[in-house]
């Protein structure tokens, strides 16, 4: 069954966004009385098209019980990168149940991004995770966001683990497996040839503890989905 994400409600009927219109009408062909999950406020709900006018609204039939994923709160921080990449990150990232994106320039980071043109690339990056989060039946659309000054990123809460390429540092196994309690895991990810000693340093102080991705070398973009892959497994019930 298709699912979307409620924008409002209105006594028993919720109202949903113009592009998810068109992809009821115009996509799936769906008429009235056909039936569809709407989540609203991290709640599902099964619902009935009752309208597919230009003011599509459908009504609340009964709530659906959902299970909710009981591990930590999972934050990817990751580089500008080309925007491919950065659309894979986002689409599989969600699907494999990312809470929140926060986008970094490092010393090393290639693709540049004007800020005034940072509001449209957010907007653009959040639609990719809408579409996932609902594709993957999540009742959660992870947040994005881009921080301009890495000084912002030394008061995340929880566990700050960043990717080296240094030998001789703990795996993400290691830290998993000595931590038995905690909210929010923090990744961050450097671009391609990764952080330089410098960057490295000046986390470190700040309290994120270096891991190794073993003897693979991987491409920037299959790094957050090896982890995150790692992260839902080892928190799977």
């Amino acid at each position: 069954m298709q699912r979307y994400f409620g924008i409002e409600k209105v006594d028993d009927y919720f109202l949903l966004r113009e592009e998810d219109l068109y992809h009821i009408k115009t996509v799936m062909r769906m008429k009235e009385q056909d039936k569809i999950e709407v989540v609203y406020d991290s709640k599902v709900y099964l619902c009935e098209i009752e309208d597919v006018s230009s003011n599509l609204k459908v009504k609340r039939k009964e709530e659906i019980s959902h299970p909710i994923f009981k591990g930590p709160r999972l934050v990817l921080i990751i580089p500008f990168l080309k925007e491919q990449k950065m659309d894979l990150i986002f689409q599989k990232g969600t699907e494999l149940g990312v809470d929140e994106f926060i986008i970094v320039s490092t010393e090393r980071t290639l693709v540049k991004v004007e800020e005034k043109k940072e509001p449209a690339k957010v907007e653009r990056w959040s639609r990719i995770c809408k579409e996932a989060a609902e594709q993957s039946m999540r009742n959660t659309i992870p947040l994005v966001r881009i921080e301009r000054k890495k000084e912002d990123l030394e008061f995340l809460s929880g566990i700050k683990l960043l990717c080296s390429t240094q030998e001789k540092v703990k795996t993400i196994k290691n830290i998993l497996k000595n931590t038995s309690i905690c909210d929010t895991i923090n990744l961050m990810i450097g671009p391609e040839g990764g952080f330089s000693s410098q960057e490295e340093l000046y986390f470190e102080k700040k309290g994120y503890e270096k891991i190794s991705l073993g003897t693979s070398i991987m491409r920037v973009e299959t790094v957050p989905i090896f982890l995150s892959s790692i992260i839902r497994y080892e928190y799977m019930e």
